[in-house]
């Protein structure tokens, strides 16, 4: 079916109106919000990280209340078990025949918007078990392969200052977000907005404003955004840079081991989404530029010595885009 004009700008106004429905619960935060639907609209996943309080999980289940997709919450604990993410075989009797045979049954990962909360509360085991599912929206058990609903979107959460009793993610768990998105404590007139808004007798009930075939006519219409090929090429040296063997300097120093292919993918992806959200249908620098550290920031493994010298991630994202200059 060929999409007329009217039907894609019908489809790009639904995304204010999500907007404006999350807005409804959540103040202030547009930053975050917006790295939000870019990580749905590229088909990717997204990992939230921020102090408690922040309203990281308010913002994931006000999400998930807008968008009228299938919704399931898991709170992840040292105890969580694999089978209580993917499901299990159960054995059934045929009452007619008295035959007994297993059935699967799915577990809550079979669900279009997954909340993952405090995934680094779960030892590696469990964490393991959502990377076929995340990569290939997939869950093979028992030698047997169950598609996941589309659009599968996970949405995971972590504190940063709890460190008794929880598991870092490894390398390879990370490189399957797509963005690592920073929560921030909000502004002095935004706090004094959540007083208001979470003390009174006010509902914040979040209206459903866009179904999931319009999620998935969105993921489209992101692969049809325009890139230059100088876009490509820069952002190709950019994801090349951050590796200490490319002689970049200060990277050496500070970059154990850079990003990998999949970080460039992620790129051009997340570019093409932002500049779609905005009404563009051709990617920017700004684009790319304001995308670069939620990219890169958790594909970035930093040397003792930058930690000594109290140097982050970011610190290195910008060192990058400072050394690669675009090609105008």
């Amino acid at each position: 079916m060929t999409r007329t004009e009217a039907d894609i700008q019908a489809t790009l106004n639904q995304l204010g109106e999500l907007r404006a429905a999350i807005a409804k619960a959540i103040v202030g935060q547009d930053a975050v919000v917006e790295q939000l639907l870019i990580g749905l609209l590229a088909g990717g996943h997204c990992l939230l990280e921020g102090v408690p309080g922040l309203g990281k999980t308010l913002l994931v289940r006000s999400l998930g209340q807008a968008l009228a997709l299938s919704f399931r919450r898991i709170q992840f604990t040292p105890d969580l078990m694999p089978s209580d993410i993917l499901g299990t075989e159960i054995l059934e009797e045929d009452h007619g025949t008295g035959k007994r045979h297993f059935k699967f049954q799915p577990g809550p990962v079979f669900t279009h918007l997954l909340l993952a909360d405090e995934l680094n509360r779960t030892p590696p085991k469990t964490q393991a078990a959502l990377l076929e599912a995340m990569q290939e929206h997939t869950v093979s058990y028992a030698g047997v392969t169950h598609a996941l609903p589309e659009p599968f979107f996970v949405l995971a959460t972590q504190n940063p200052l709890e460190q008794a009793g929880t598991y870092p993610l490894p390398e390879a768990q990370l490189d399957r977000f797509l963005l690592h998105i920073r929560v921030d404590y909000p502004s002095e007139n935004e706090e004094r907005d959540i007083l208001i808004q979470t003390t009174g007798s006010g509902s914040s009930r979040v209206p459903t404003v866009m179904a999931g075939e319009a999620v998935l006519e969105l993921q489209k219409l992101v692969r049809e955004v325009h890139i230059s090929a100088d876009m490509l090429a820069w952002i190709n040296r950019l994801v090349r840079a951050s590796r200490p063997q490319s002689q970049t300097p200060g990277i050496g120093q500070w970059v154990k081991w850079g990003a990998g292919p999949r970080a460039g993918q992620a790129l051009v992806l997340s570019a093409k989404a932002r500049a779609l959200i905005h009404g563009r249908f051709a990617v920017t620098e700004d684009d790319v530029r304001a995308l670069a550290p939620p990219v890169l920031r958790h594909r970035l493994l930093l040397t003792f010595m930058a930690e000594a010298e109290q140097k982050s991630a970011d610190d290195v994202v910008a060192l990058l885009l400072a050394a690669v200059p675009y090609p105008y």
